[in-house]
């Protein structure tokens, strides 16, 4: 009885150490798979997630390159909406398009570094905006070319603008000179010669029918119809405000040998990077021409390219 028992004890002696080396086997081959000696540091169970996860890493698409662009809605946004819809990514491009309702605002964004591009004005205008506010810029070759156009709720004709009637122009430098040019190509106005300077209502040197010159901000003109005779209107703004110049513009500059298309500024500094250097490419791309032309099949959008 005595051996019995003896050999009873003998017997969980051995089990139990059997069993304690197994549990330290189990721990040591845990520990091994997260590069620590404790189980609870790194089991094994984790590592084959930190493995799967770092797979699909490499087969990745590479990150798009982000542009932000600002742009007066019509037409300019709706073009670059057009790219960023069909040719961008692609490119490895993606746009943020950022709405502006005036001519002051894109540029002092641009150059505060709130955009890295703005498309909205022709090269005329950026001129004289440089030198006034000594931006450093620099414009791609012109996309497109809005006619400037000129309107009236009052009269039907050119020849029925009466005596004394009220003209509403733009009171930027650049699209004064443009709209001045306009109603003296169709002889409502003669200028004196300015040489390289855009004309203002000081270079007016007859004016038979004595109209008189409202200067108005430029996206206002449209809206400021009804009081006036007649307004010589931007095309974009024109389209903005439901108008549609090849039926409702009284008359129309020509798009041939037009100085006035409008044009891909960004800061002089940035001019060579690739991304902006492909936004470019893209917006003088033959689809963006066709989308243009398909888009405005009257001409109050004209490609420059």
């Amino acid at each position: 009885m005595r051996h019995t028992k003896l050999l009873t004890t003998a017997v969980i002696v051995v089990a139990a150490a059997t069993l304690s080396a197994c549990g330290t086997t189990t721990s040591t081959t845990s520990s091994a798979g997260g590069g620590a000696t404790s189980t609870t540091s790194a089991p094994t169970s984790t590592a084959a997630p930190t493995s799967s996860t770092a797979a699909p890493s490499s087969s990745a698409p590479a990150a798009l390159t982000t542009i932000i662009v600002g742009a007066t809605a019509v037409p300019h946004a709706q073009i670059l909406q057009f790219v960023q819809d069909n040719l961008a990514a692609a490119a490895g491009l993606k746009l943020d398009i950022k709405e502006y309702n005036d001519y002051v605002l894109p540029n002092k964004a641009l150059a505060d570094g709130s955009l890295d591009a703005n498309y909205f004005q022709h090269i005329p205008y950026l001129t004289a905006q440089e030198a006034e506010f000594k931006y450093d810029f620099f414009a791609y070759p012109g996309i497109h070319i809005e006619p400037i156009g000129i309107y009236s709720k009052k009269v039907t004709s050119l020849d029925a603008v009466p005596a004394k009637g009220v003209v509403g122009v733009p009171n930027d430098p650049a699209n004064q000179g443009r709209a001045l040019k306009l109603l003296a190509s169709k002889g409502l106005i003669t200028l004196a010669n300015t040489g390289d300077k855009d004309p203002t209502l000081l270079d007016i040197a007859t004016n038979p029918k004595n109209l008189t010159f409202k200067e108005i901000a430029a996206e206002q003109l449209a809206y400021s119809l009804q009081d006036l005779d007649l307004a010589v209107i931007n095309g974009n703004f024109a389209i903005q405000a439901g108008l549609k110049p090849s039926t409702d513009a009284l008359a129309l500059e020509s798009g041939e040998n037009n100085p006035y298309a409008n044009v891909l500024v960004v800061r002089s500094v940035d001019k060579d990077k690739p991304e902006l250097v492909k936004l470019n490419e893209l917006l003088h791309s033959d689809a963006v021409k066709k989308y243009i032309t398909d888009t405005w099949p009257d001409g109050a959008v004209i490609p420059a390219f």
